[in-house]
């Protein structure tokens, strides 16, 4: 599904070079559930993006489903993002001006599912997270953890092929963690592939693979076996 080859990732200034990813090649095949581990600065967001196609690489080749992401222009790999990709952020990037109700339904706008429909699944998110309460409240009446909750609503509504999300618990209390990595284990069997990102050995055993990367190369792989 992702193929990734040579990757490179890097900041230029006059005189030096500060590398990010270092000729980094990865595959991930359909319906895989993988955590991305590593230090600060290892460039394990750098990558999610990359893969979410938020981001370019300076160098190296991205293929998803076989198609050249690198040979894309913007337009066709924001449809595509859009079309296959859910997103889990860690600074949320709630819209401030719309209400958890419209943060939750503009995925489906963008797909143009229709009204009936759009209502169904956004109440069903509501109901799913528990914020049916904070429907008409907006990003900055929220508390961090409800803001997280909206945010990962918002990536699973449509439904995606690819659920990529950096640090999906680490604004939840435990309790919250504990639900939204099962309900990952749930979509995972039911055949949506997840990447993500974390610094918790718990949250990182409920893949079935973790790369473990460092100064932007992967340095190892295990399988936890959960």
């Amino acid at each position: 599904m992702i193929r990734l080859q040579n990757i490179f990732k890097y900041y230029s200034t006059r005189f030096t070079k500060t590398y990010v990813l270092q000729d980094l090649s990865l595959e991930i095949k359909q319906g895989e559930f993988v955590s991305i581990m590593g230090p600060s600065g290892a460039g394990k967001s750098t990558l999610l993006y990359i893969i979410g196609m938020l981001d370019e690489p300076n160098e190296g080749e991205y293929f998803y489903r076989d198609q050249p992401v690198h040979k894309m222009n913007e337009k066709k790999r924001t449809e595509l993002h859009r079309t296959e990709i859910g997103f889990v952020f860690q600074q949320y990037h709630l819209i401030d001006e719309l209400t958890t109700y419209e943060n939750i339904e503009t995925p489906l706008l963008y797909q143009k599912v229709k009204g009936t429909e759009r209502k169904g699944r956004v109440a069903e998110m509501l109901d799913r997270f528990n914020i049916v309460a904070k429907k008409d409240l907006f990003p900055n009446q929220l508390a961090g953890g409800q803001q997280q909750l909206v945010g990962i609503a918002r990536a699973v509504v449509a439904r995606p092929s690819l659920i990529l999300a950096d640090e999906p618990t680490g604004n939840l209390n435990s309790e919250q963690g504990r639900e939204i990595m099962e309900l990952f284990k749930k979509l995972n069997q039911d055949g949506t592939t997840i990447i993500q990102v974390t610094h918790s050995e718990e949250k990182a055993k409920y893949a079935s693979r973790i790369i473990h990367l460092l100064d932007g190369r992967i340095v190892r792989e295990e399988a936890p076996g959960v």
